[in-house]
């Protein structure tokens, strides 16, 4: 049997739904996803404002001068 993908956008989903579990550790949770735990507080901040858990752009907005 072959292994199944799972994206990234899936993987911060299960990620989600674990945390929001009671009585979880969502520090252990992030060492066991392998995330800094500001990541994983940034997820569940999105997931709480109904926001998607894609990956956006780092870069800057611009500006009109």
């Amino acid at each position: 049997m072959p292994w199944k993908e799972v994206s990234i956008v899936d993987q911060r989903r299960e990620f989600v739904r674990l945390a929001m579990q009671e009585g979880v550790n969502r520090r252990e949770l992030c060492r066991r996803f392998g995330i800094h735990p500001d990541t994983g507080y940034k997820w569940l901040a999105r997931s709480a404002a109904k926001e998607d858990l894609v990956d956006r752009s780092r870069r800057r907005g611009r500006r009109s001068h």
